[in-house]
This record gives structure tokens, C-alpha cells and sequence, in this order.
């Protein structure tokens, strides 16, 4: 299903916490809490197990033990715990909604009408593959490749897929603008890597993958030795869409990702595409620059045109169109997206029920209207006042770890400062809601809503083109269980969502609290100085205010980091410290700091060295962060994180963090040499 058209830069650069994350609240107070109130799970914890050899199994171990992964699920961690709470609120206010009739708010009766034409499997399947007919019969028509910009321009206007994607986005070297965003896309596989890697995994994944489009053909209606035919074709045009794709490594660098162009100068890479006549088709304003993210992609986009035959592309085309909407199609187009990208890929063993499906994609398609009620009922009038006061105290420790630093010059250490300072912090919820009013929803249509609320986005984000950045909106709904740093906007963003048990715990033990939502905090600020983060400025510009010496520390620092996570194993995969350095710099950076907040807000204070649950201030605060990363993996999963996903696995977020904090080892009384407590340890902030 394809994702409505946020800014590329988004999708490169949004530096988010985890796949999953969550948020807590303040509790500055050195009072030991009462028993019971230790914020962490003693029944999570196996004292079997020596924190100083393993600290993610001496806090997660009888957590994973005792909870097995769901058959719906691909990974089961804390996060997901705090999701399926979530879901079961927005399930009620969803279900309310669909069933509220004439005296429903005009919010209710979208998001409820949306809902219940998602949860009527029998009309969905009923339409069948009928529900795509006029996308299908746009490219059955056409019968030259000059057609082609019609029959994107066509399937792009409902926001569908094909080749690129198109959208807006911040200008890098401009940050105050809005600008034309041009990326590479069109793959069924996850990223370029899995189309080449030639290790048998791989290998047969890419055979299965085939198998699959090719069931997809047959569900079409097609025979079983032309459907064979055409997934072989989809393949092959895909494969070399990939040979010009970047891979997510590269996509990490800016730098590689900006070439600001004119829609001309975009033109002349692909000659054999129309891009004047495929902007008056998606209703796109009138633009004079366009960042090209990978010019490359937009070549080898014109290779594949001239290669392939009319029948070919349009054999991809339908791929494309088919593979995206299967989840919002019958039973056996459901089913059969589910075995390659559920089973094969995640591992899960069942597929989701329908109303979690139905929930999640409310929310992927209307999340603020349903986030209005969703506030209402989980994120209390003093939230933000709590989360505020707990980001000021993250700030101040973060402050005082710049002017420490021994490797950072006093011109780069300024530079710093003001960047930090003008950090922005937007918490629970937007101060202004998304206006839907234009959207029509009506009953029992599925994907007549679906394509209404779409095109809605596709505007939105089109009509932004050469405006001023609106630094109010949102990247993620309320409901979201994730926190995340926007470089261009220089601001962390924290969701309803995350703000909620365990990784904060009202009433509960500051320092846990501390370790939890408190890392979290940390998390976001120091992505606005990890290796990719510190190429923007206080402005959110793409800019190197950095004196050549401090570059250099730095990256030796991040060096170090890299080079410890490319140890990490995780079943035949090693972790790519590349891929996975600015969360690692941001897991590492972010512990610190929380860790130095807490113990300032606790100085003076009587029975600041308490034991609480036979635990001193300082093993709760590492208790705290150890268990919001237990989780159970299946090996699918994981290697599906591994091979494109920046964050590390969450045994390696804990005992990665822990092992470079001489804090820890003081804390648990490691000798060196162990292997929470290294001889030699990694530090960049």
C-alpha cells in the first residue's frame, strides 16, 4: 500500500526513535517511591544472569521468556505492548463512530464511515479486482510510450505508484522554502540491496518474490504460463530500476540526496517522459525548482523506457497498481500479499485481525481527525507542562556536555550552543488541527475513500510548492508510538502516542522514568548532532559550521561507533554500523545525557541514594532504559531490520549503549575487561 507523498526528506532524513517508540513524563522528586512504584518490571529482570556479561538478558531475560512473540506479529517488544493498547482505544472510538449515525460531528462521520467501509469484507470482496478497474483500464489503453506520462500523471493524481514518486519538501540550502521533491521508487522489494545480494537467502527471497507476483497475475485473471511470463518481466524491469537506485546507506548522507534542478533540467534526464504535461495531471502548482534526490534513478528510468516495449511497461505498470492496493482488496489478493510480505519477509504466521488493519489504516490516511478524540481520552490538560519541563532539564544536560567535550574546539562548541538553543519542542499534538472538511467519505465504498483521502494528501502536499515552511504541522499522528528529530526544521516532535506507560509512568520512580522517557527525550536532541544531524544548522539549512579539526574528531568518534555495532550478529547478518550510526549516536548520546539530567535533578536532595526494590538510583535509571528495548525477533524480522532499517536490534541498543558508559560500570561494580565494560569504549556526546 502506498504511502501518501511526504517530503523526501522525510523519508531519508526524519530521525526517528525507533520503529516503535514512546514517550513518559517528569518526576524531578528524590523521594524513594513506595514499593511497587519502581517504574521498571522486577519480573522482567533474570538474576540468573551477570548484568556485567549481559545487561540486556539480566533486564529483559524473563521478559522475553514469558513473552512469546503473537502469531499476528513479527517482533513482540514494549512498544508493541503500548500499541496494542493504543489500538484498543482507537477501536473504541472507531467503532463508536461507524455506529453514531445522523448526530455524529462531521470528523466522526468520516473517520467512522472510513472504518466501516474497511471492516465490510463482504462488499470488498464482492468488487474484487473491479474495485482497480478504471486505473487498470488507463494503462490497458494505452499503445505508445508517449502515453506513458498520461497514464502515470493518471495513477500519480490518486497518489498510486509508478517509477518515482513526486512531492515537496524543504529546500536543503533553503530551509525557510518549500520546494519540488523527485525520488527514486517503483521497487517490490524493500531496497536495492535485495535485488543483488547473491547469498542463497537472497536468492530465494528473490524466487519467491517472483512466485508471488506471479500469483498476483493469476489472481488477475490471467493464465498460469502468462502470468509466469509477466512476473518474470516485472522482475527484470524492476531489477534495473534497482541498478540505478541508491542504496539506504547513501540515502543517509544529504548531500547525496540534494541536487536542486530546474523541472527542465529534470526533463533532460528523462527525455522520454513528459514532466510539463505530468504536473498539469496531478494538479501541481506552478514549480521552478525541483530537488532531484537521485539523478541517477531519473537516467536509468529513461534507459528502461527505451528497452522495454509498450507491453512490458505496462505489464509493470499493472504490477505496480495491483501490488500497492492488495491490502485494500479481496480476501486472496489480502492473503496472498500477506505470504510474501507477512510470512516471508516479517515472518509472522497469521495476518492481523481485519480491525487492527481497519485502525491502522484510519490513522494512515485521517490520523489527526482521529486524533482529536484519541487526546482527549490518553493525554491529560498537564502533559505537555510535564514532558516540557523534563525536555528543559534533557536540554540543560545536553548543554553542559557540549562545553565538556575535550575533542570540540571553542568556535565549534558556540556553534553548537546556538543550535541547541533554538531547538523547538512540539509535544502530544498539533496546535492546529489538519482541516479535512474537503475530504468525501462515504459508506461502503473502500477504496473510493481510500483514493478520496489520497488525492487530499497529494494536494496538500503539492499546494505547499514554493511557500514558506509551516513548522506547526506534523509528521506523525497523535496516536503514533515513535518520537523524531526534523533536521530542516531543527525540532523534536514527541506524539500523544509515546506518551504513555511504560516508557513513562506516572507517580513512579524518577529515575527509571528517567532511563525511559528520559533517553527517548535525550534520543531526539542528540540526533540534531549525529553524523547526519550536524550537517544542518540552527536553521534547519544544510550547512558545515564545523571548524576542519572538530570534523575530524567527530568522525573518528562516530568511526568508533561504527566499527563496534559491525560486530554485532545477528543470525547469518552483521549489524551495518553505517546504516544503524545516527540512532547508535543518538542511543549512546541520548543515555548520557538523561543519565546526567537525572542525577542533577536529584543533587542536594535527601535520600537522593536510596535503594529502591534492592536497587541503587543509578541501576534503576539503567533498568529503566534496558527495558524498553526487550523484545522478541523472528529471524525474518531481523534480518529484514539488519539489511535496511537505521535502527540496531534491541539487544545491541542496550548492551551497544551500556558498554561505552564508565557510568555503568560504576553502577554495577564491573571489573574491566567484562563484556559490559570494555577496556577501550566509544564516546561522541
Amino acid at each position: 500500500m502506498r504511502k501518501t507523498p511526504v517530503s523526501l526528506m522525510m523519508f531519508a532524513l526524519l530521525a526517528c526513535f525507533a520503529v516503535f517508540a514512546q514517550t513518559a513524563k517528569t518526576q524531578s522528586s528524590a523521594k524513594p517511591a513506595a514499593k511497587g512504584e519502581a517504574g521498571f518490571d522486577m519480573n522482567a529482570i533474570d538474576k540468573s544472569v551477570d548484568p556485567c556479561v549481559n545487561f540486556y538478558q539480566y533486564a529483559c531475560g524473563s521478559w522475553i521468556k514469558n513473552n512469546p512473540i503473537p502469531a499476528d506479529q513479527s517482533r513482540w517488544g514494549r512498544f508493541n505492548e503500548l500499541i496494542e493498547r493504543n489500538n484498543d482505544i482507537l477501536h473504541g472510538i472507531l467503532e463508536k463512530a461507524s455506529k453514531g449515525g445522523a448526530s455524529r460531528s462531521a470528523t466522526d462521520q468520516k473517520i467512522g464511515d472510513f472504518y466501516g467501509a474497511c471492516m465490510n469484507e463482504q462488499e470488498i470482496n464482492a468488487k474484487g479486482i473491479n474495485a482497480l478497474k478504471p486505473e487498470l483500464d488507463a494503462i490497458d489503453a494505452m499503445n505508445s510510450k508517449s502515453q506513458l506520462t498520461d497514464v502515470v500523471g493518471r495513477i500519480h493524481a490518486e497518489n498510486g505508484p509508478g517509477f518515482f514518486s513526486f512531492g515537496s519538501g524543504q529546500d536543503f540550502k533553503d530551509a525557510s522554502q518549500v520546494i519540488a521533491q523527485y525520488g527514486q521508487d517503483g521497487l517490490g522489494l524493500p531496497n536495492k540491496d535485495y535485488y543483488f545480494k547473491d547469498d542463497q537467502k537472497s536468492k530465494d527471497i528473490r524466487d519467491k518474490y517472483v512466485a508471488h507476483v506471479t500469483n498476483t497475475f493469476k489472481l488477475m485473471g490471467e493464465p498460469a504460463d502468462k502470468a509466469a511470463a509477466d512476473a518474470k518481466t516485472v522482475m527484470e524491469i524492476e531489477t534495473a530500476l534497482a541498478q540505478g537506485s541508491m542504496a539506504p546507506v547513501e540515502m543517509r548522507d544529504p548531500e547525496k540526496i540534494y541536487h536542486k534542478m530546474t523541472m527542465a533540467e529534470l526533463g533532460q534526464l528523462t527525455p522520454g517522459f513528459d514532466f510539463k504535461k505530468y504536473l498539469v495531471a496531478i494538479g501541481a502548482p506552478e514549480i521552478t525548482a525541483v530537488n532531484v534526490a537521485q539523478p541517477d534513478f531519473a537516467k536509468t528510468m529513461q534507459q528502461v523506457i527505451d528497452k522495454y516495449s509498450v507491453d512490458d511497461i505496462k505489464t509493470y505498470m499493472r504490477w505496480q497498481v495491483v501490488h500497492a492496493a492488495s491490502p485494500l482488496l479481496s480476501t486472496a489478493f489480502v492473503n496472498e500479499n500477506f505470504d510474501f510480505y507477512g510470512k516471508t519477509l516479517r515472518g509472522s504466521k497469521e495476518l492481523r485481525p481485519r480491525w487492527k488493519r481497519c485502525v491502522s489504516m484510519v490513522d494512515d490516511q485521517l490520523g489527526e481527525a482521529l486524533g482529536i478524540a484519541y487526546v482527549k481520552q490518553t493525554f491529560g490538560a498537564d502533559g505537555k507542562a510535564r514532558m516540557l519541563q523534563m525536555v528543559k532539564n534533557l536540554e540543560n544536560s545536553l548543554g553542559e556536555d557540549i562545553q565538556n567535550l575535550d575533542w570540540m574546539t571553542p568556535e565549534t562548541k558556540k556553534a553548537a550552543e546556538v543550535k541547541l538553543t533554538a531547538i523547538a519542542n512540539k509535544i502530544g499534538y498539533p496546535d492546529k488541527w489538519r482541516d479535512y472538511s474537503s475530504v468525501k467519505i462515504v459508506p461502503n465504498n473502500y477504496m473510493a475513500d481510500f483514493h478520496a483521502t489520497n488525492t487530499f494528501e497529494l494536494h496538500r502536499v503539492l499546494n505547499k510548492i514554493g511557500k514558506p515552511v509551516d513548522k506547526s504541522e506534523w509528521g506523525m499522528t497523535p496516536p503514533t508510538v515513535n518520537a523524531y528529530y526534523n533536521p530542516l526544521e531543527n525540532n523534536i516532535n514527541f506524539p500523544a502516542g509515546i506518551l504513555q506507560p511504560p516508557f513513562f509512568v506516572k507517580g513512579a520512580d524518577a529515575a527509571s522514568n528517567y532511563g525511559a522517557i528520559g533517553a527517548v527525550i535525550g534520543h531526539e536532541m542528540t540526533h540534531g548532532f549525529d553524523d547526519e544531524g550536524r550537517q544542518f544548522d540552527a536553521q534547519g539549512n544544510l550547512r558545515d559550521w564545523w571548524t576542519p579539526t572538530d570534523s575530524k574528531a567527530f568522525d573518528q568518534r562516530a568511526d568508533c561507533i561504527v566499527n563496534e555495532y559491525n560486530g554485532f550478529k545477528v543470525g547469518d547478518e552483521h549489524v551495518n554500523g553505517k546504516l544503524t550510526l545516527g540512532e547508535n549516536t543518538a542511543d549512546n548520546g541520548g543515555a548520557r545525557i538523561a543519565l546526567m539530567a537525572y542525577l542533577a535533578s536529584i543533587k542536594g536532595q535527601p535520600n537522593a541514594d536510596a535503594k529502591l526494590e534492592g536497587y541503587t538510583p543509578e541501576q534503576r535509571f539503567y533498568l529503566g532504559y534496558g527495558q524498553i528495548w526487550c523484545q522478541n525477533l523472528r529471524p525474518e524480522a531481523a534480518r529484514l531490520q539488519v539489511l535496511g532499517d537505521p535502527h540496531s536490534p534491541g539487544e545491541f541498543r542496550v548492551n551497544g549503549v551500556v558498554q561505552n558508559m564508565p557510568e555503568f560500570k560504576k553502577a554495577w561494580g564491573c571489573k574491566t575487561g567484562q563484556p559490559m565494560a570494555p577496556e577501550n569504549s566509544c564516546h561522541v556526546w
